[in-house]
């Protein structure tokens, strides 16, 4: 263990055993014997956590807790407390103390808590570290264009986000954008703090997928040995975005409505309600309309969704957009492969406008990806623009048949299977770049992976 650890005792003899006892795991120590010198270390110097007696010659140790909790939020603040006086640590814990323990104290029980308070305040600061990455990657400046469509996409998930709404429905082909502009929400939100929790309904069989989001009892199947949490209650306070929601089935539509009407669920196998507060939004690029029309749709939970729809444009619709994207995507290529392409050439340019991007923001994104590995020039050339799909004889094309039907026919399970394989190989088992080539979700991948009991070789799990 390392860290800067105050001391604040004014029994010589008790403050020499701690310190000692700190030096030799690895701490560095401050001390003091009084309120006052550790008001001045506090206003110093940095530390990991404090150990404070509660009864000082110049105070009392809640003047020193405060200190802390004012000048250096978040530190775990340990108190020493005689055993007669344990209402008053209590009252240090309902001011922001970690822990307290009675004098007289086993040395080794409270270098137990010191531990304790440690690993806690370090995974604190992980998650805060990672709260704060998100909110850097995830923000309204990482959604790329300054067309009138995109800005009002763009104002229209400010205003949600900031809003107590809890159903939102994104709208938009497949491709587009719908997962950012999920985490966007969640993330410019008061809900930020708490889980983000997302699903591709697509990716599971219907028993499956009941159980990702309502969770199950011990023994409500076989097989389920323990209890499981949903989605749905993992993500109490924060979010469950549900992608492809058009693909969920009917019987589960009627689960998630009452969800979003009543904020309680039972999970399977159970009795009790479980009541919970999230903000659910749906993404699909399915027409609901017509889907409600055809009965493959709740009609209420379609009306219960879109109390706030939002369309994301496709790229074709917002084509000036497309060469600021472009630029974007080679900034993040060249960061990620270390290469140093400095643009693109008119032809490359023109190129890009004139391209229909049936697979919309996505598909831009792997041409300039592919683009950046390949090719070596400073400006990336209009013959590196590689459009359209690939044949199996190594040809691009727009239109007609991807794979051709050889002639003895084929396993469309087996074709599946290996082309999962590829990618995966390709992308050095990267579930999410794998998921890209293949223009699929995360979630869709881990699905085939285990529907095909694929496992990396070798050479991958070197790598």
């Amino acid at each position: 263990m390392t860290g800067r650890v105050l001391v604040v005792d004014d029994e010589k003899l008790i403050r020499w055993d701690i310190v000692k006892k700190l030096q030799s795991l690895g701490f560095v120590t401050e001390e003091a014997n009084g309120v006052g010198e550790a008001k001045q270390i506090v206003n110093k110097r940095a530390i990991d956590l404090a150990i404070v007696d509660l009864r000082l010659p110049d105070g009392d140790g809640l003047e020193v807790l405060k200190e802390i909790v004012s000048k250096q939020p978040g530190i775990p603040v340990i108190i020493i407390t005689a055993y007669s006086s344990i209402s008053n640590a209590v009252e240090a814990m309902r001011n922001g103390a970690f822990d307290y323990i009675s004098k007289p104290f086993e040395m080794d029980e409270l270098m137990m808590r010191v531990q304790r308070a440690i690993e806690q305040a370090h995974l604190r600061n992980s998650f805060q570290i990672g709260l704060q990455q998100s909110k850097r990657i995830f923000n309204l400046d990482h959604i790329i264009g300054e067309s009138e469509k995109i800005k009002e996409v763009k104002r229209l998930l400010k205003n949600v986000a900031e809003s107590p709404s809890t159903t939102i429905l994104l709208l938009g082909e497949s491709g587009t954008g719908k997962d950012l502009a999920a985490r966007v929400i969640h993330y410019e939100s008061e809900r930020a703090p708490y889980p983000f929790m997302n699903i591709t309904c697509s990716a599971f069989p219907e028993t499956l997928l009941e159980s990702e989001l309502f969770g199950y009892e011990a023994g409500a199947f076989t097989g389920a040995d323990r209890l499981k949490k949903g989605l749905f209650e993992i993500a109490n306070r924060g979010t469950v975005f549900m992608d492809e929601i058009g693909d969920m089935p009917l019987s589960i539509q009627a689960k998630v409505l009452r969800i979003l009407d009543e904020k309680t669920f039972k999970r399977i196998g159970g009795t009790v309600d479980i009541q919970v507060d999230v903000r659910v939004i749906a993404a699909t690029n399915k027409n609901l309309e017509e889907m409600v029309k055809n009965g493959s749709f709740r009609e209420d939970l379609y009306y219960r969704l879109n109390v706030i729809p939002i369309v994301i444009p496709p790229l074709r619709e917002r084509a000036e957009d497309i060469p600021l994207l472009a630029k974007h995507f080679l900034e993040l290529f060249n960061k990620e492969f270390r290469r140093t392409r400095k643009g693109f050439t008119p032809g490359a340019i023109k190129k890009l406008l004139s391209y229909p991007w049936p697979g919309n923001v996505r598909e831009l994104r792997n041409v300039i990806e592919r683009a950046v590995l390949l090719g070596k020039e400073e400006l990336i050339s209009e013959d590196e623009i590689l459009l359209g799909r690939v044949n199996l004889t190594g040809g691009r094309e727009s239109a007609g048949e991807l794979f051709p039907l050889p002639p003895g026919g084929c396993s469309l399970e087996e074709v599946e299977k290996s082309l999962v394989k590829q990618a995966l190989e390709r992308t050095n088992w990267n579930l999410t770049r794998a998921g890209a080539l293949l223009n699929i979700s995360r979630d869709q991948v881990r699905y085939k992976i285990e529907k095909y009991n694929l496992k990396p070789t070798l050479e991958n799990t070197q790598n």
